[in-house]
């Protein structure tokens, strides 16, 4: 059989080859035409323009470098006729390419990308796989929607912090905390400047880390961040366990509102003005934020309110558009259809019709989930040291005002094509509609499967190994001696602490009414269903030195499960190698790994990193989150650091560096206001473990 060289054939001119495979111009520059080869498949004509009726729906046959590609068919057989109809109405036109050469690399984009994820995707405009700062499309917008003592802020707690822990830069804005500080008279000047930044705390928007809290404004941020954040000299910050006793909050402070940011409130907001009647002048010396301070006729508090809202959204819209932020959480009642509409102006005037939007609505119809959010706020901010008899009917009747006006989610989104997700009593009922975009599936997904029932998480590494004794990492090697009394330790002080923990929770069940007394334990957690009795799972990797750490638990009482997902950071070609070794055999890698160890990942076959191992737990953090059995987690130093990251909220730049010895044993206990954190280290010479109060999480001073 002979070839077809297709060398110096005119480009505009339809060849065919006859039997003894000279090629020829054809007859008729309407067809091309597959020469017969001897296995005997007959060539097929095509026409592009054919009059007959059984060629009128075939596409015409596909050009390469100016040939028809069938005329370039091997063994009797070509590129196979498309039996798809060609369009009977010309196509769009093409969109001219956002970037060339790598230039525009800042131009925003048309449409967003259809996935980003940290270490898993690559791309020229998301090298890193985070989402790019022109990316606006595949950004978020959440704003947070219901009445007070609904549990918004504990919903947008947890949400940012899974989302950061996911390397998805998400930051929440709370209108609350900045209402409480501008009502107060504190740091006024802000007020005049709609785009003054403020510094981040865990994800969580807050007043400048360089100006000094007072006992006020230290009890909001404990309140609205879970705890009183200190920063420690190595760059860590070391996570104070909060106490259910805030400071005390005097909320009679002076306004001493002067007439010009007076003025320049009423010029922002005329219509709040002219609404107002003689009745509302009240005395600039003095203003509270009980009741009255929410009530629609009070003029300076409505400016105030306002104000405090529409700066709070700009500073949102300035951390997606300006500061590369992935996803702004708006925390605020947004209770109003009026107040929704004027958000959704803003968001379009600045951030155009691109940027997603999700509603996000939470709703109590059980009596004992809203009482308990009810004391949970008479022990925040607005009524820390009132009278919680009189401090309960003033809460009630802040919200009455709220439900005079109050327009849930529903009709008026569904009929404008609004994406929005309804929580009936924190994740009993769950409503959605149009949700689009991935970053709005990742938290939706993760709506679905959290609770607010009290349990304990434990988190340790295994015990002592034979290949920990050697310095090697990796491996699969058995426990050493001290690694099994270790483990027989634990199973004795873990069925101990479980046994308290009951106990613990029946007192607490016993001292707690409504509205509280004096010596109740508060805050409470708000929870949906009966507390009874809890499981208790026991969670290891499929390494030996894990499994052989939980042999000790009786699996009468204890649910033991062995997880993949569990498993050490994979070292590759690395793996069975002592840092000295590696620094050694392989100096550049390891001089890469040490300038950023949490993006990079270990070469050879299997060889992981920090983010791969993030993106596999993320099944485990989503059933930690669903479930409501005690859970204790035996595995290794990386995923322990992956673990305590997401509970503790930590930073991305502290994940991979966070100190996580052997011998330490962390209980984690979900609270209203955070995570309940503590440390225990167990002491050979008594065999047990000891509590340590003062413990707190930092940087490792080496470089494992």
């Amino acid at each position: 059989m002979s070839k077809i060289s297709t060398f110096g054939l005119d480009p505009n001119t339809d060849y065919r080859s006859d039997s003894s495979g000279e090629v020829r111009p054809a007859p008729d520059n309407r067809y091309s035409i597959i020469a017969s080869e001897p296995n005997g498949i007959p060539s097929i004509p095509s026409r592009i323009d054919s009059p007959h009726p059984h060629h009128t729906d075939l596409k015409p046959l596909p050009i390469v470098n100016g040939h028809n590609v069938q005329s370039l068919g091997r063994n009797g057989v070509g590129v196979a006729l498309s039996d798809t109809p060609a369009p009977s109405v010309p196509t769009s036109p093409r969109m001219p390419a956002m970037t060339k050469n790598g230039s525009g690399i800042s131009t925003p984009r048309i449409r967003p990308t259809t996935l980003d994820i940290p270490g898993l995707t690559k791309s020229k405009v998301s090298p890193d796989g985070r989402i790019s700062q022109r990316d606006v499309g595949s950004k978020l917008v959440i704003i947070m929607v219901g009445l007070p003592a609904r549990g918004k802020s504990y919903i947008t707690k947890k949400m940012a912090r899974y989302l950061n822990w996911l390397q998805h830069d998400t930051r929440i804005f709370n209108v609350g905390e900045r209402r409480r500080i501008a009502a107060s008279g504190g740091h006024r000047q802000s007020l005049s400047h709609p785009h003054a930044h403020f510094a981040e705390t865990n994800g969580i928007s807050s007043i400048p880390d360089k100006q000094k809290l007072d006992p006020s404004q230290m009890a909001a941020k404990i309140l609205i961040n879970g705890e009183a954040q200190v920063y420690a000299e190595d760059g860590l910050a070391p996570l104070h366990l909060p106490s259910p006793a805030h400071p005390n909050y005097d909320d009679t402070q002076d306004l001493a509102m002067d007439d010009e940011t007076h003025a320049h409130l009423e010029a922002k907001f005329p219509e709040l003005a002219r609404a107002s009647t003689p009745d509302d002048e009240q005395s600039t010396e003095a203003m509270d934020q009980s009741a009255s301070f929410f009530d629609p006729k009070n003029k300076k508090a409505a400016l105030i309110r306002e104000q405090c809202a529409m700066e709070t959204l700009d500073e949102l819209l300035d951390y997606i558009l300006l500061a590369g932020g992935s996803v702004g959480i708006f925390d605020a009642t947004n209770s109003t259809l009026a107040r929704r509409k004027q958000i959704m102006t803003k968001i379009r005037e600045r951030a155009g019709p691109e940027l997603n939007v999700l509603f996000v609505e939470s709703v109590c119809q059980d009596q004992n989930l809203l009482e308990a959010n009810m004391r949970l706020k008479l022990s925040g901010p607005d009524y820390d040291g009132k009278d919680p008899v009189a401090a309960l009917e003033d809460f009630k009747k802040r919200v009455a005002i709220y439900e005079k006006n109050y327009v849930p989610l529903g009709d008026y989104e569904e009929e404008n094509n609004m994406p929005y997700v309804k929580m009936v009593d924190v994740g009993r009922k769950v409503i959605s509609h149009q949700i689009k975009g991935f970053l709005s599936a990742q938290a939706v997904y993760y709506l679905l499967n959290f609770n607010l029932t009290p349990r304990m998480i434990w988190v340790t590494r295994h015990g002592e190994s034979v290949d920990n004794v050697a310095g090697k990492i990796g491996g699969d090697s058995d426990l050493s001696d001290n690694g099994r009394r270790y483990a027989q330790a634990m199973a004795r002080f873990i069925d101990q602490e479980r046994k308290m923990w009951s106990i613990h929770q029946a007192d607490k069940a016993a001292n707690t009414h409504f509205p509280p007394h004096p010596g109740d334990h508060t805050p409470p957690n708000p929870h949906y269903g009966v507390e009874g009795d809890h499981n208790f799972c026991v969670w290891t990797s499929m390494l030996k030195r894990s499994i052989q750490s939980a042999e000790y638990f009786d699996e009468e009482d204890y649910e033991t499960k062995q997880m993949r997902m569990l498993d050490e950071l994979n070292g590759g070609i690395m793996e069975g190698m002592t840092y000295d070794e590696i620094k050694i055999q392989f100096e550049e890698e390891f001089n890469r790994r040490k300038q950023d160890k949490l993006g990079y990942r270990y070469p050879g076959p299997g060889g992981e990193g920090y983010l791969d191992v993030i993106n596999r737990l993320r099944p485990v953090i989503v059933e930690l989150e669903r479930m409501t059995d005690h859970c204790l987690l035996i595995t290794h130093r990386s995923v322990a650091r992956v673990l305590l990251a997401y509970f503790q909220g930590l930073k991305r730049e502290d994940v991979a560096d966070l100190d996580c010895p052997l011998g330490m044993l962390y209980q984690l206990e979900p609270k209203p206001y955070g995570v309940e954190f503590k440390a225990w280290r167990y002491n050979s010479d008594t065999d047990d473990f000891e509590w340590l109060p003062d413990y707190k999480l930092r940087r490792a001073k080496y470089i494992h």
